[in-house]
């Protein structure tokens, strides 16, 4: 059943699945199998990969819930064939507990009330409807001291009936498709005279079916602020008849005149009614709001991980020393100076923004820095002050080569004071390590952004009203992707950097800095397995992608995984070349027969095909072909933007509606997604744009008393 679901799901062959659950099930990491078992995979990439293993856990948890729930119910004595046929063919946990609802453990309800005295029997005489006589004679048979008349009797009689409509899981599944595919989200303003950032949801009604994920998120939060109220509408009229249909036994002898049983019709309509209204509706309502959330929620953590994956891949700015600036008005702008391996120089504070407004005296004191540790970039925090800060540097580096350039600081305020910060820089303030990580940022983005918590980086939309686990692990899995596609230095990765490395966690990572700082450098791949609880399955995860710079054994500054040595030394006999040719331009490969070579050296074509790809360009980094950051020379404001106006600038954040473009003058303008291209339908931004692309854009509409910018990619 799960194999056959995820050959269906994913577009896999039968032996593609039993592989790879084989892979999962031994202990095998996501990125190894990605890169280095793509012969037994068939080249499945990291995304597949992972969708493979979520579908595989969820899955397995539906079986193991239906075994479950199979053994309760047989155990109160109420399983047949059918009901057991139909749990095991449920495709979802929804449908399963359609199916397990009216055997479940309840509450006390006002069915069950009714049932512990004793009126299930009358429910089943009117259920039954074929009395001749009043209800309410009957039910005087059941008056006790706890039921003290006819009518509550019919009551009781109705409420259980009413749970019995509602328990019906055939009623469920139509009232749900009924209720999505018909059904209109209605929003209502509570206070229509305040005006706010939901005003469009004031009165707000769009199809269930149709709405985007970006309005089901905006209307949850605006809901959640007590701003509006929200619910969805439907075709309630005809539900009750659907289920009056079912519910209400015709008994006429002859087809053709429709009657039905006088003294218990009017009975069970209100018991239907009552079931829809106050059962049925609520809880479907519930259940879709909570499924279109769900789907919204995916697809915004969709975004984001697509956003922070190329945020994360940002080309890094190699070869600088740099100036980082965290801007602030009363408390000063901390500066802090890094070299091109991102070691400290020093640290300044200078107060030239308001109250203090020391420009004079800050502009000397960064000129003298420039000097004395030739400075070639400042990068600028985009938080308070920026604007102003951006302003003073422009004076500062007039007539100099120095650039600046502005740069995201999301997180850094979070990274600054937590413990991994302290830890890294103990005798300095908050302001001065927030410096350092904004210089950081720009010198190799991955190196720093991993030691903050992926949903910090301000990538996203609506991140901190969605499911946290769920969030936490897609971003946790986007990182760990980009850390092992581009591989880490032995020697100088951090702690943070090393903990997403496939098969080492934090232990693991510290034990692996413990080991260089008390034994110095390691000089190969193989010296890991001298680290303290690092076996010889971690190593198999990991050796491949992490790197020694200039390594006892050549091959160790490659992403050929140490178990593919021999075969690649046998490939470079054969070809009459050395370790000493890897990387040179006198190695010659492109012209190679992979698979008379393959079948040769019996190794897979596609591990040969990588290992070929990497003894030419060895230890490439991929980050190299991403676009460089712009720096700039000159101050430009919102206030010197025209219409019409064509400038380049970066791309920060992508959204369900559009993307957000830096063009240098501190407010990201907006190119909505109808702005991406011309006469092409996009069906989402992500389809034309990434985070970190540099676009030419041209300025539809500036809105300075708002600071909205209007922008289009179409010029």
């Amino acid at each position: 059943m799960i194999e056959k679901t995820l050959e269906k799901e994913l577009n896999l062959a039968n032996w593609q699945v039993k592989k790879v659950i084989k892979l999962i099930d031994d202990g095998n990491t996501i990125p190894f199998i990605a890169r280095y078992r793509k012969d037994v995979t068939g080249s499945l990439n990291d995304e597949t990969l992972r969708k493979f293993d979520e579908r595989l856990k969820y899955l397995r948890n539906l079986e193991d819930k239906k075994e479950k729930i199979i053994k309760r119910i047989d155990e109160l004595g109420k399983l047949d064939d059918e009901l057991k046929s139909r749990i095991l063919k449920a495709e979802t946990l929804v449908e399963l507990e359609d199916l397990y609802r009216p055997y479940k453990s309840k509450k006390q309800t006002r069915a069950t009330k009714a049932r512990e005295k004793g009126l299930e029997p009358l429910a089943e005489i009117i259920l039954a409807q074929e009395i001749n006589q009043s209800v309410k004679k009957i039910a005087e048979k059941y008056i006790t001291d706890e039921v003290k008349t006819a009518e509550e009797a019919i009551q009781g009689a109705q409420d259980i009936i009413a749970e019995i409509v509602s328990d019906n899981s055939n009623f469920r599944k139509k009232i749900r498709q009924n209720t999505f595919f018909t059904g209109q989200i209605e929003t209502k303003a509570k206070d229509k005279e305040k005006s706010t950032e939901y005003d469009i949801y004031y009165n707000y009604s769009e199809s269930v079916k149709k709405i985007p994920p970006h309005r089901i998120l905006a209307i949850n939060r605006a809901e959640n602020e007590g701003i509006i109220r929200a619910k969805i509408a439907c075709e309630s009229d005809e539900i009750i008849k659907y289920l009056n249909r079912h519910m209400l036994k015709n008994i006429s002898k002859i087809p053709e005149k429709i009657e039905y049983n006088k003294h218990t019709t009017p009975i069970i309509k209100e018991a239907v009614q009552d079931a829809y209204k106050r059962l049925i509706s609520p809880a479907i309502e519930r259940e879709i709001r909570n499924y279109l959330t769900e789907k919204a929620e995916e697809k915004s953590i969709e975004v984001f991980a697509k956003n922070l994956n190329q945020l994360l891949m940002e080309s890094p700015l190699v070869g600088k020393t740099i100036l980082g600036w965290d801007p602030a008005f009363r408390t000063g702008c901390k500066l802090a100076i890094i070299d091109d391996t991102g070691k400290v120089l020093d640290t300044a504070l200078i107060y030239p923004t308001a109250p203090q407004n020391k420009v004079k005296e800050s502009i000397k004191t960064v000129r003298d820095l420039i000097e004395k540790y030739n400075i070639n970039v400042i990068a600028i925090g985009n938080g308070t002050a920026s604007r102003e800060s951006e302003e003073i540097v422009a004076q500062i580096i007039k007539g100099t080569n120095v650039e600046y350039i502005i740069v995201n600081e999301a997180g850094a305020s979070v990274y600054s004071a937590s413990k991994l910060a302290d830890e890294e820089f103990p005798d300095f303030s908050e302001g001065e390590r927030s410096a350092v990580s904004i210089a950081r940022r720009l010198q190799d983005p991955l190196a720093e952004l991993v030691k903050i918590d992926p949903k910090s980086i301000g990538v996203g939309q609506y991140q901190h009203d969605m499911n946290q686990k769920q969030l936490s692990e897609s971003l946790t899995g986007v990182v760990e992707k980009v850390v092992n596609e581009v591989g880490v230095d032995l020697n100088t990765a951090s702690v943070s950097l090393l903990n997403y490395v496939s098969g080492i966690g934090n232990t693991t990572a510290k034990n692996i800095i413990t080991y260089r700082e008390e034994n110095g450098s390691f000089s190969s791949r193989k010296e890991l397995l001298n680290v303290k609880k690092l076996g010889k399955k971690t190593y198999e995860q990991c050796a491949g992608f992490i790197k020694v710079d200039n390594p006892e054994y050549p091959l160790d500054n490659t992403t050929i995984h140490p178990e593919s040595y021999d075969t690649t030394f046998k490939l470079l006999k054969k070809l009459n070349y050395s370790v000493n040719d890897i990387g040179s331009n006198s190695l010659k490969l492109d012209n190679i027969n992979l698979e008379e070579i393959s079948e040769e050296l019996d190794i897979g074509i596609e591990t040969l095909k990588d290992i070929v790809k990497e003894l030419k360009k060895p230890g490439r980094d991929p980050r190299e072909d991403m676009p460089k950051p712009i720096l700039r020379k000159n101050v430009l404001s919102i206030e010197d933007l025209e219409i019409g106006m064509i400038i380049q600038g970066t791309v920060r954040n992508i959204v369900d509606f559009g993307a957000f473009v830096d063009i240098g003058v501190h407010q990201d303008g907006l190119v909505h997604i109808s702005q991406l291209v011309a006469d092409k339908f996009v069906k989402h931004p992500l389809d034309i744009v990434s985070v970190g692309d540099i676009v030419d854009v041209k300025v539809l509409d500036v809105d300075t008393n708002r600071d909205r910018i209007n922008l289009s990619m179409i010029i």
